[in-house]
């Protein structure tokens, strides 16, 4: 549930009272982009990795971005103390408005600037995977961009959730696994972690990023190679990773028990607390200056 108080383009408001117009083309049309990050004691962790990821999808998608990375980060720490939130996450939208024929004549901003924050999601320790085959189109020159285009993603684990299912691994054209509708997917097979490409149509996740960074330090190796719904099947271990849940041991993919919780989970999750713990310590310690 979003808390009560939102950032809309130059303003911090009670929700009820942020306006949103059938005539922004772009909010109708789902021409936008978004990023999801996690609120550690009240501080936006890997503010900077997200941002660079934004201009990135802003480039890619022709929205002009008229806001700077600092000026952003200061509207979000608004919102984040307005609400009170110690752990939490936050997401920052941008939505074009003047694209389109469906257009009104009102008075608005090119590109509308919207923050809000909520709660961290429940979610269980091991989580079961549906499957869905053709779900990511990885030949789009969009493939890979967090847009608000949202449809294909919440339906299809509205779709799971009838069946038990708390996530679902999407394939693209090819048949080979691109990532979940909300997480990146990894698998682990003799001791190695391997993780679809980016050509596989997934998104360059910020925890998968850091992930492949860090993962040395715990003696593991992330490599990225195409993977199949079989080699899923045949791993040794199966996690996914997000901002929201950090890393989660997957228990079973279509019917298929997968070994959880993984002991390279459990490792590398521990590794990941002690990075956004430092990362946020740097953090308060430079305000606190």
């Amino acid at each position: 549930m979003i808390h009560s108080n939102v950032f809309h383009n130059d303003s911090l408001l009670p929700i009820e009272k942020v306006r949103l117009s059938p005539g922004q083309a772009g909010l109708i049309c789902g021409w936008g982009i978004f990023t999801t990050l996690r609120i550690s004691r009240g501080e936006a962790f890997a503010y900077e990795r997200h941002w660079r990821r934004l201009e990135k999808d802003a480039n890619l998608t022709r929205l002009p971005m008229p806001y700077s990375a600092a000026k952003v980060r200061v509207h979000l720490h608004e919102v984040i103390r307005a609400n009170k939130v110690t752990e939490g996450c936050a997401r920052i939208y941008f939505v074009y408005n003047t694209v389109g024929y469906w257009q009104s004549d009102e008075k608005q901003s090119q590109v509308d600037l919207i923050i809000y924050t909520a709660g961290l999601p429940e979610h269980r320790e091991t989580v079961r995977l549906a499957l869905r085959e053709n779900s990511r189109h990885a030949a789009s020159p969009l493939a890979g961009v967090k847009s608000i285009s949202w449809l294909n993603n919440v339906w299809a684990v509205a779709e799971a959730a009838k069946e038990g299912f708390d996530e679902v691994v999407v394939l693209n054209e090819r048949g080979e696994v691109a990532e979940c509708t909300s997480a990146n997917i990894f698998a682990v097979k003799d001791s190695k972690v391997l993780t679809p490409p980016l050509n596989s149509g997934c998104l360059e996740g910020v925890t998968r990023g850091i992930l492949m960074e860090i993962a040395p330090e715990a003696g593991v190796s992330v490599l990225e190679q195409a993977l199949r719904p079989e080699d899923l099947y045949s791993a040794d271990e199966v996690f996914i990773s997000s901002t929201n849940r950090n890393l989660i041991s997957v228990g079973e993919i279509a019917g298929t028990k997968i070994p959880a919780p993984g002991p390279v989970c459990e490792r590398l999750n521990d590794l990941f607390d002690a990075y956004v713990a430092d990362y946020v310590s740097r953090r308060l310690t430079s305000a606190a200056r």
